[in-house]
């Protein structure tokens, strides 16, 4: 990526950063001045780039930035167009930081590059997979009051919400990743993945296939519905949006708590494969024996789930007992943010105000 132009700042009037973080429920924007402050924050719609196509993904997006750029008092977002032309975009910001969920490969992150570029949102612009707006989030110095440095920011971030992934980044600039793509790529987890497998349990504990679990209720009580059988038919005949499975995870979450084995034994599983993710990224970067910052981010994580957090840094500290783990404390977005302020050589102080502008945070997810 070309480096931004810090001296057309002044020249446009432009904020410094557009940041954004689209995932497949909601799409954050924020822009930034260069000292940090926060001049616009507007949530829209998810976004996925693969399922949808990058001309949907882009037009979700010019809404939420038209909104941002609004609010900012700065203009919409378009010049007026030549007479028999198209009207153009003119930029909102010095760098654009887009972090974005299912831009999984290189090539697919390269695709929504050129798809924002041709936007002219920002003057230059950068595309991730939104794992890593979790990473920078979590990228902090390890005690309050400690400045933050370029160099503090490396270790390995675990996203955990509709679904899972992990990045890994190390001191010296090394990357690794996984594929994230579901089932086909070896995953398991996230809220879709509890959802699933809390219904599974319910239905088998109905039939008689299963052992008894309080999910059985649970599940049926969640849908409103008088059985789980009820449930799945739902499923299967389109009555209930597979999509909405999701909101079984924190039903599974809080049948765990109330000590159900079939509940907590899933709640285990999960933080097995959190821990694998996390701990193979290590390895492959060589850091299981550094104080490696093990960053987490999601719903499902920033929920802060004793027993989930738990399980996650018992298995963690047997196999890299320096690890440091670190639950963000600011929305991914911010992480994003925080990028871009990278771009344009933002100090410290402009990356605690940022953060100070979204302490305390309500939505992680």
């Amino acid at each position: 990526m070309t480096a931004p132009n810090t001296a057309a700042a002044g020249n446009h009037g432009l904020p410094a950063v557009l940041a954004v973080d689209g995932g497949n429920s909601k799409t954050d924007v924020a822009l930034v001045a260069a000292d940090g402050s926060l001049l616009a924050s507007i949530r829209g719609p998810g976004m996925d780039a693969q399922r949808d196509g990058v001309t949907e993904t882009i037009q979700v997006l010019a809404g939420v930035v038209g909104k941002a750029a609004a609010r900012a008092g700065l203009h919409d977002g378009r010049h007026s167009p030549a007479a028999g032309q198209p009207a153009a975009a003119s930029p909102v910001a010095l760098h654009l930081s887009a972090c974005i969920a299912n831009a999984d490969l290189p090539e697919e992150e390269e695709r929504v590059c050129a798809a924002l570029r041709a936007q002219g949102w920002g003057i230059t612009t950068s595309v991730a997979n939104d794992t890593f707006a979790v990473l920078r989030a979590g990228s902090t110095a390890a005690e309050p009051g400690e400045q933050e440095n370029a160099g503090s920011h490396w270790g390995v971030a675990v996203t955990c919400g509709a679904g899972i992934n992990c990045v890994g980044l190390a001191p010296d600039g090394r990357s690794t990743r996984f594929l994230a793509l579901g089932d086909i790529s070896g995953d398991w987890g996230g809220g879709f993945g509890l959802g699933r497998a809390a219904l599974w349990w319910a239905i088998r504990a109905e039939d008689g296939r299963g052992e008894a679990t309080g999910l059985r209720e649970a599940v049926a009580s969640h849908f409103g519905v008088e059985t789980v059988r009820d449930v799945a038919i739902g499923v299967h005949k389109g009555l209930i949006p597979a999509d909405d499975l999701l909101g079984l995870a924190p039903v599974l979450l809080a049948t765990a708590h109330r000590g159900d084995r079939v509940a907590r034994n899933l709640v285990s599983r999960l933080a097995e494969e959190i821990c694998l993710m996390a701990l193979t990224a290590m390895r492959r970067l060589c850091l299981t024996g550094l104080a490696t910052p093990v960053v987490l981010g999601g719903g499902l994580l920033t929920a802060r789930n004793t027993l989930l957090t738990a399980g996650i840094e018992d298995r963690l500290a047997k196999v890299a007992p320096r690890a440091v783990v670190r639950i963000i404390d600011v929305p991914p977005v911010a992480g994003a943010a925080l990028l871009g302020l990278d771009q344009v050589h933002a100090g410290p102080a402009a990356q605690a105000r940022l953060r100070a502008a979204y302490a305390p945070a309500v939505d992680l997810s």
